[in-house]
């Protein structure tokens, strides 16, 4: 079974992101690297996540390889952005009901990708 079956499927992770981007709306340091209209980027990360954790490759189809460093790239991460970025996913995850296993399969993803992306 793939975490993504094991969360519940394709709606947790839209509830995911948007518990994400509540967090990330509101923050000094994240907000200023998004866009105005959040509603893409919610889409994009949720659609990355269902692909990531086994679930269809929407993502794939739609917007071809992730290229996680080079679609990042332009925006300056350094420790203090990559932090924020944690804490509201974290926040995210906590929300959520999910079994223990998938739970600390997210933490673990999003801890090493949020580092990954540091580029400052």
């Amino acid at each position: 079974m793939t975490i993504y079956e094991a969360v519940g499927g394709e709606a947790t992770f839209f509830r995911l992101v948007e518990q994400f981007y509540a967090g990330v709306a509101d923050d000094p340091i994240l907000r200023p690297l998004y866009p105005e209209d959040l509603e893409p980027a919610k889409r994009h990360l949720a659609l990355f996540l269902i692909q990531y954790f086994g679930g269809p490759d929407t993502y794939l189809r739609e917007r071809g390889h992730p290229r996680l460093r080079f679609r990042h790239f332009s925006f300056p991460i350094d420790q203090a952005a990559r932090d924020a970025w944690v804490h509201h996913m974290r926040a995210a995850i906590a929300t959520l009901d999910l079994p223990e296993a998938a739970r600390r399969e997210f933490l673990s993803y999003f801890e090493n990708a949020a580092t990954f992306l540091m580029n400052r």
